[in-house]
């Protein structure tokens, strides 16, 4: 006997994520079960109309922080990404655990409405991860629906710790403050991690752990190979940032005397579970080894440029067999949750790159990343398409909506001009979870009151760490201004 039965008739659909047809879909206890000529159906199922809609799979994000949405506009000023991660610790300081809930919610609020349906997200809890705040994010995103990996971001460095030679541009007394910061012991971190993952709280599978190295250059090669064996342990994905600066692989070639990626190799992080988020520097002997290990990079084109570090090698690594998939990065890097925003520079930044169009990303190929591609990063199987066995993880768009009138391409249209604008319903595990504006599993005017009183409470407690911030962020600027100008092999 079925227990939830769904007939989605008469929308014009992407079917495999290759061609729009108008058909009907059978929906059954939340994975789609046939697709079916317009009137066709079983007698038992629910029938909604949905003929005037255009019907594609669910976006899935391959690489966010739920931390950034209790951060937006924490930082002012135009700086690169390790000013930026040193000006901006004090957004995430202070936290308790109902903070970490409060922002994963609220970045599960903004992610259904701009049509994400699954997410992979790395999170902050400082000074080091407990098994609490762990599992109070990925409760939240069982309660909003979202499908989610939940990483802890984690290192066993700071900043000042991890760059060689940054500590010594210090002055006194910022130089004694700054090198009294401390991460955690690495293995009492994995020990939490390992409690964490072995009493997962989401007994169905839709919500699941991975494990976040945040960089490797903050991270010991001890606790690096220690991440990995969790990973192959628990049979999770591993996350972390890899070459997203200039700065990154300078230094790499300092302290490694090889790029970044051939480290990792040397230390046997890389494999089928490995992701690299951002991958901006990567060079072609980098991507060859990511593809030789079947691991993964997703590209977060929109705090790529928000933080000036560049346009990610789309062509070169999608040509060289690397899987990709696209990310939004935190809201206060990107200043937002959408991928429709991401899926269109995807596309569109690689035109800046060559003026030869055929080494231009199709609108295929990036819709094809922030779908199938992000959901192969994630570890999800049969999510990110439309077709008889796959999850009915579907967006509903408007079809009379001025992005589609009128109507000739549809998915070149979807890419380069949706924004969420005309998106009306978002189905998860054949699940509404948004419609009439709504989203339907979340109270938004309660977590924008909670969100403004927890802002208010953060900010006056992590007053003097601001202060402090901003200093080192002018120090670490100076330091990387010189740092990057230098060179590197490649």
């Amino acid at each position: 006997m079925y227990k939830h039965r769904l007939l989605l008739s008469g929308g014009l659909v992407l079917v495999k994520n290759e061609t729009f047809e108008r058909v009907s879909i059978l929906v059954t206890d939340g994975i789609i079960t046939a697709l079916l000529a317009d009137g066709d159906g079983p007698e038992d199922a629910k029938r909604i109309d949905v003929s005037d809609r255009l019907i594609i799979p669910g976006l899935v994000n391959g690489h966010t922080h739920s931390h950034g949405a209790l951060g937006r506009g924490g930082v002012a000023g135009d700086m690169t990404l390790e000013p930026f991660l040193a000006g901006s610790a004090w957004l995430n300081a202070s936290r308790s655990t109902d903070d970490l809930r409060l922002a994963a919610e609220l970045s599960a609020a903004e992610l259904i409405r701009k049509g994400c349906t699954s997410c992979f997200d790395l999170f902050i809890e400082l000074p080091g991860p407990t098994v609490e705040g762990i599992h109070a994010v990925a409760e939240a995103y069982q309660g909003a629906g979202l499908r989610a990996v939940v990483a802890p971001m984690i290192a066993d460095k700071t900043i000042y710790q991890g760059l060689p030679g940054l500590l010594e541009q210090f002055d006194q007394p910022l130089r004694d403050i700054v090198a009294a910061l401390l991460m955690p012991d690495w293995q009492d971190i994995i020990a939490v991690c390992n409690k964490a993952f072995a009493t997962w709280p989401i007994p169905d599978g839709r919500v699941r752990p991975g494990i976040g190295p945040a960089i490797p250059l903050h991270c010991s090669d001890a606790f690096l190979t220690s991440c990995a064996d969790v990973a192959a342990q628990h049979e999770i994905p591993l996350q972390t940032h890899l070459a997203e600066t200039r700065l990154q692989q300078v230094i790499a070639h300092q302290k490694y005397g090889t790029s970044l990626t051939a480290h990792l190799d040397h230390l046997q992080v890389l494999s089928p579970q490995f992701s690299g988020a951002h991958g901006v520097w990567l060079s072609q002997s980098e991507a060859d080894l990511l593809a030789a290990h079947d691991a993964c990079i997703c590209h977060n084109p929109l705090s790529n440029l928000r933080l000036g570090s560049g346009i990610a090698p789309v062509r070169m690594l999608m040509d060289s067999g690397v899987t990709l998939g696209v990310g939004t990065d935190a809201s206060n890097t990107s200043d937002g949750q959408c991928m429709f925003e991401a899926m269109r520079l995807a596309a569109t930044l690689s035109r800046t790159q060559v003026s030869d169009s055929t080494e231009w990303i199709s609108t295929r190929d990036a819709f094809a990343m922030a779908t199938t591609g992000s959901a192969r990063i994630m570890g999800l199987k049969n999510v990110g398409m439309i077709a008889e066995g796959w999850a009915a993880d579907m967006l509903f768009l408007d079809a009379g909506y001025c992005h589609y009138t009128p109507l000739r391409t549809p998915l070149d249209q979807i890419v380069f001009a949706e924004n969420g604008a005309g998106l009306r319903e978002v189905m998860i595990a054949g699940e509404y979870v948004f419609a009439n504006d709504r989203v339907l599993t979340l109270d938004e005017p309660s977590l924008a009151k909670h969100a403004a009183d927890a802002a208010t409470r953060l900010d006056e407690t992590n007053a003097q760490t601001r202060l402090m911030n901003a200093a080192a962020s002018a120090v670490v600027q100076s330091f990387c201004r010189a740092t990057c100008a230098l060179p590197y092999p490649n």
